[in-house]
């Protein structure tokens, strides 16, 4: 990784944050809360993530000062935000494991080696009533499944596929190797694509 990966544009945020400005803590917290909650969410749970975000929070103005550059702002808030996680995890004497290797991801014909999907997921907006609430059907019932997904499998698609990160920004924040994050990441959709099949074939849940 390059010793500064910085553009001008993030410089001078972080010089406005360091200057104490509301206007621009106000635009990375719009801009970066939905990854945050996510993360600290999908290690901690839901109902200490608030309380997680708002300690990273204190722990980014603190060390922002110290901030050399060397990954990208939202990488390294992020990162800040799943240490902070871990360590509630750890006082709420609770642990987090990965599952074992199966490197049956590289194979499966879904994926580009990259990780990246060969055929989109299906388009759920439609025009018609009836399309319309079987999309919010199916929004709803993958949002219930994705939550009974194991922490570590949540996090990896919530950063992937929901906040856009790429692999080697997910494995600096969550201190994995690339193999592990991409078994993770497999692990994740194929259940997802699971419940969407179960939903089209079927209509259940």
């Amino acid at each position: 990784m390059t010793t500064n990966q910085q553009t001008a544009e993030e410089k001078q945020l972080i010089a406005r944050l360091l200057a104490r400005d509301d206007a621009a803590f106000e635009q990375v917290v719009r801009e970066y809360y939905p990854s945050m909650y996510a993360v600290a969410a999908a290690i901690i749970g839901h109902a200490l993530a608030d309380e997680v975000v708002q300690e990273a929070w204190f722990s980014v103005l603190g060390a922002l000062p110290r901030f050399e550059g060397r990954s990208k702002l939202k990488s390294w808030i992020i990162r800040i935000v799943a240490n902070e996680a871990k360590s509630r995890l750890r006082k709420e004497s609770r642990s987090v494991s990965l599952e074992a290797i199966n490197e049956s991801w590289a194979t499966d014909p879904r994926f580009a080696p990259a990780g990246h999907w060969h055929t989109p997921l299906p388009n759920w907006e439609s025009d018609t009533p009836a399309d319309l609430l079987a999309a919010e059907q199916l929004r709803d019932c993958l949002k219930m499944r994705m939550a009974e997904l194991p922490d570590n499998q949540k996090t990896i698609l919530n950063l992937r596929d929901m906040s856009g990160l790429e692999m080697a920004e997910i494995c600096n924040i969550l201190e994995v190797s690339s193999s592990n994050a991409r078994v993770l990441l497999h692990r994740a959709r194929d259940k997802m694509l699971r419940v969407i099949d179960k939903f089209q074939r079927l209509g259940e849940c």
